[in-house]
Parts: C-alpha cells; sequence; structure tokens
C-alpha cells in the first residue's frame, strides 16, 4: 500500500512539472484576413483541427494591422494573428504555435513569408511542396530559424 502511494505520489508531481509546459490549445487565436483570401480560411482550419479557439476578422487592410502591430515588411505574408501576446504572420504551422506558446521565447512572434507551396493551408494537390522556414523575430526586426521544414 505504502508503495503504491509512492508511485502514485510520484506521477502525480512529475503531471505537475510537465503539465505547465504544454501549450492550452484552447487559447485564442485572432485573425485578421482578407474577404477574398482563401488559403487563410485553410489555415484557420488547420489551427482549428489543431484545438485551437479562432476568430477571424475579415478586413480591408491587412497591411495597417501587420505595421501596428510591429512586422517587419519583408516577414509580410497573406494574413495575420495574434495569440498569447505574440504576432503570427502566415501559414505557421499549428505546432510551431504550441511551441511558441509552452516556451514563450523573448520575441515578438512567428512568421512564414510570402506563401510557401506545402505550408499548412497552402496544399496544393498534384504540386509539389517547397522547403520553407518558420522564423522568430524580435522588436527589432531581427529574425532567426525557428524551425525549417523540408517536403
Amino acid at each position: 500500500m505504502i508503495l503504491v502511494r509512492l508511485v502514485t505520489g510520484f506521477f502525480g508531481l512529475a503531471l505537475l512539472i510537465v503539465v505547465p509546459a504544454i501549450a492550452d490549445p484552447t487559447e485564442t487565436v485572432t485573425v485578421y484576413r482578407s474577404p477574398s483570401c482563401g488559403c487563410c480560411t485553410k489555415w484557420v482550419e488547420h489551427m482549428q483541427e489543431a484545438g485551437f479557439e479562432v476568430e477571424m476578422h475579415e478586413v480591408s487592410d491587412v497591411t495597417s494591422i501587420k505595421r501596428m502591430n510591429g512586422l517587419p515588411a519583408r516577414l509580410a505574408s497573406c494574413h495575420t494573428a495574434l495569440v498569447g501576446g505574440y504576432l503570427v504572420e502566415g501559414h505557421v504551422p499549428a505546432a510551431d504555435v504550441k511551441r511558441l506558446l509552452a516556451e514563450k521565447p523573448k520575441i515578438a512572434g512567428l512568421a512564414v513569408p510570402e506563401m510557401p507551396i506545402g505550408s499548412p493551408g497552402m496544399e496544393m494537390p498534384g504540386v509539389k511542396a517547397k522547403p520553407y522556414d518558420v522564423l522568430a523575430f524580435d522588436s527589432d526586426g531581427r529574425t532567426e530559424v525557428y524551425r525549417h521544414y523540408e517536403p
């Protein structure tokens, strides 16, 4: 009986240590997109399938949202999202957003510049996916590769 309590207590303690490191997948992702963009809708579906709540806003001027939130122009893509105090630009995979929220690095956000084929929401049947990088960027516009993807 004592052994059972020790083992149970150990696993309970291990859970307390591990659980805070896991991002809350119900965190709301606020997305700003152009009403005419279909790939943005596909990215939103990707995020929802990963467990995120998504609040979508169709705006006529997405560029002003990007600028207002400090996104360097060279990192721009088609849609901009805000989650957990971070900016997420373009077709960033949900796994990277979860990692961002779990690790809470001192950065401004993540970006997948442009619209690389094969990134979430940019899958095209019959078209070969291309390698792409998810970039972490800080408030001064400095970037580094957060994760690299190969098809």
